[in-house]
């Protein structure tokens, strides 16, 4: 009886698949003679019309994609890759694996074209299903199946509409996103809450906690660390009233942590005399993409090095230009969320890359850059790319990574300010050192004296020269007012760090006149 039933539907099968398959793909096959339970199960000859669970079927008004894994016989793998070569196979022994993208499945066969239909009726969707009834004895693996709807470009992502929805009209409620800098002083951390209603200021939302023994800034057995919210900007990834909150970190008792190099900034920021000369900056970002598996730069060969430098910067073209697309992302998701960008750029270093962020005045530029980090950083996570600030990311002939500070007070901006930026200038030449130590980790192999830079240990300036420590512009010199251009830090500073030395240094500092007459001298420099 068992055996008879078995024969049946072993036959039924190859009817049903034959008829499906274009072209009658299988029509040479033919079931066998005496088709029973253990001849199946064995291993060196499972035929092609058996399966161990379900079959992709399309018909003409029907667009239901049910995915599975097949199981047939090496004689038929010649009929499979001939006439159905939009089944995408990887074979592996005598199995052969659906490979469906995991947020879209689309099917197409040659010469045939199906439009959207009615769903399948309950009779239609039965007749493509084995039975389920059968012996539970048998070894399967478990179903797989993917469910997708055709739209007109012939796919529907099945995450995308969830991805993208829009809370507004049920609830008031939004998602802050608390970020801030990790163990590393480098890294960014960030995690997710529900806050009842919109915000418009840092004030109004909860201070929060984190785990600091697992981000390397506290010892387990006292891991609190509070996150204090400090700036806001809008959340490009989720979009509506959703954002996105810069956090510094401070210990229970209200102490910041050693990570905390924004705490100190603010105070600096709030001394009057450096309210009353209202600090610009112009932050110039380089950063640089890497290949994910191979960490190599996005566009070189692995292994290998593309052309010299020269036909990359500011370039166009598939031979020139890598990762345009993670750039212009990057650019609208800055201006989405309200930051200060200003522009974006090609760099020298083919995969690499620039944006620009101010003028912003104050500690709002060391904001604006961490936030635009943290943008950069989830764009590329989802472009499958590796972001690295590294100033010195490939050893050799090629460009490093910086982040150019530009800087102006009011009095710089004022008539005569040039007197002024030589006199900021004599200062930096005087803590040259304590600016160094505190421009980013692995500087000394960027700051070279090549490559536009220079050397670590020397300080210099000049007029449109790029190869000095502080460079002032022909038009800052022409109008006798302007900015200059500190050259030195690297792309992985810590921009709170790096902003408030110069506001400490060129309006609060105060060197002796001998050591301002010294510098003079060897600066070449009249003030």
């Amino acid at each position: 009886m068992i055996k008879n039933r078995e024969k049946a539907r072993c036959g039924q099968r190859y009817l049903d698949m034959a008829s499906c398959c274009p072209q009658n793909a299988w029509a040479n096959s033919r079931p066998p003679k005496n088709p029973t339970l253990s001849a199946l199960q064995k291993p060196n000859h499972v035929p092609l019309h058996y399966f161990s669970q379900s079959i992709v079927f399309q018909y003409k008004q029907l667009c239901l994609l049910f995915c599975t894994r097949i199981a047939f016989s090496s004689l038929h793998r010649s009929h499979l890759q001939a006439h159905c070569p939009t089944l995408l196979l990887s074979l592996k022994g005598n199995m052969a694996k659906m490979m469906v993208s995991p947020m879209q499945c689309k099917m197409d066969f040659p010469g045939k074209s199906f439009q959207a239909g009615s769903m399948l009726t309950s009779k239609m969707w039965n007749s493509t299903l084995l039975n389920a009834q059968r012996p539970k004895t048998r070894r399967c693996i478990s179903a797989f199946k993917v469910l997708a709807v055709k739209s007109e470009n012939g796919v529907v992502p099945r995450l995308e509409y969830l991805l993208n929805l829009d809370t507004k009209p049920y609830t008031d409620k939004i998602i802050a996103e608390y970020i801030w800098i990790g163990g590393t002083g480098i890294d960014l951390r960030s995690k997710s809450r529900t806050i009842s209603s919109p915000v418009e200021h840092p004030s109004e939302l909860p201070k929060w906690n984190y785990d600091g023994s697992s981000t390397g800034q506290a010892p387990g057995e006292d891991s609190e660390v509070i996150l204090y919210p400090q700036a806001i900007f809008k959340d490009p990834f989720r979009g509506g009233n959703n954002i996105l909150v810069i956090c510094d970190s401070y210990t229970p008792s209200g102490e910041p942590i050693p990570t905390n190099k924004r705490h100190r900034a603010a105070q600096i920021f709030s001394d009057q005399k450096v309210i009353d000369e209202v600090p610009w900056y112009g932050i110039e970002q380089e950063y640089t993409l890497l290949q994910t598996n191979v960490k190599w730069p996005l566009g070189w060969p692995v292994g290998g090095y593309p052309g010299p430098q020269g036909p990359y910067y500011c370039a166009v073209g598939a031979d020139k230009t890598f990762g345009r697309d993670i750039s212009d992302a990057h650019y609208k998701a800055c201006l989405y969320a309200g930051i200060n960008i200003s522009g974006t750029n090609g760099e020298v270093m083919p995969g690499q890359w620039e944006y620009q962020v101010g003028p912003s005045v104050g500690i709002e530029a060391g904001d604006h850059i961490w936030a635009s980090r943290y943008i950069l950083e989830r764009i590329t996570e989802q472009a499958g790319v590796v972001l690295t600030l590294d100033p010195k990311p490939i050893e050799g002939d090629w460009n490093g990574a910086g982040c150019h500070t530009n800087y102006s007070t009011k009095s710089m901006r004022e008539e005569g300010g040039f007197e002024v930026i030589k006199k900021a200038i004599l200062n930096l030449s005087l803590r040259h050192k304590e600016h160094i130590s505190a421009y980013g980790e692995g500087n000394e192999r960027r700051l070279t004296g090549k490559h536009e830079t220079a050397s670590i240990n020397t300080f210099s300036w000049g007029v449109a020269n790029r190869g000095c420590s502080i460079r002032v512009g022909r038009e800052t010199e022409k109008q006798g007012k302007g900015y200059l251009e500190d050259r030195r830090p690297a792309s992985n500073m810590d921009p709170y760090v790096v902003i408030s030395l110069l506001a400490e240094t060129t309006i609060l500092w105060q060197p002796t006149l001998e050591a301002e007459a010294r510098a003079a001298k060897e600066l070449q420099l009249q003030v």
